[in-house]
């Protein structure tokens, strides 16, 4: 489990153990706060620099991604992987389920309350995500520039 850090922690203690890049998650709604508590951590050690904005968006597109997979992508018992990679320019959010069938945008409604995950990837990462097949599975992965 990620361990939430009061606002006086220090961000990361590199000496010790740096997140990793990669986080296993089961394909339950629960699985998208801990994938933003691991994004927030992960950007604090590797990109001490960041923005908070930059930070905020990265937490929102994840958000996005893992929802999405688990809504979409994943059946009872499936789990899923966030793999990040972060520099000063950009950090790249990948998101592996196990299911090949792409994501896809829906039309703009008024009605509807869900079908908007895509629009925001546009919104935040224009021209900058996509989807690759991978063994078992997809990749749907998007590019957050600093």
């Amino acid at each position: 489990m990620i361990e939430l850090r009061r606002a006086h922690q220090p961000a990361c203690n590199t000496a010790v153990v740096a997140p990793s890049a990669v986080l296993t998650l089961a394909g339950d709604p629960q699985s998208a706060r801990l994938a933003r508590t691991f994004v927030r951590e992960y950007i604090a050690c590797h990109v001490p620099g960041a923005s908070a904005d930059h930070i905020d968006r990265v937490t929102l597109v994840t958000s996005e991604l893992v929802s999405n997979s688990i809504r979409y992508g994943t059946e009872p018992g499936d789990s899923l992987r966030l793999v990040l990679d972060a520099d000063g320019g950009r950090t790249r959010v990948e998101v592996h389920d196990p299911v090949r069938r792409r994501p896809r945008t829906r039309p703009e409604s008024g009605v509807r309350t869900r079908g908007r995950g895509l629009l925001v990837l546009d919104a935040l990462c224009p021209g900058s995500w996509g989807v690759d097949a991978i063994p078992l599975g997809k990749s749907v992965w998007a590019e957050v520039k600093a």
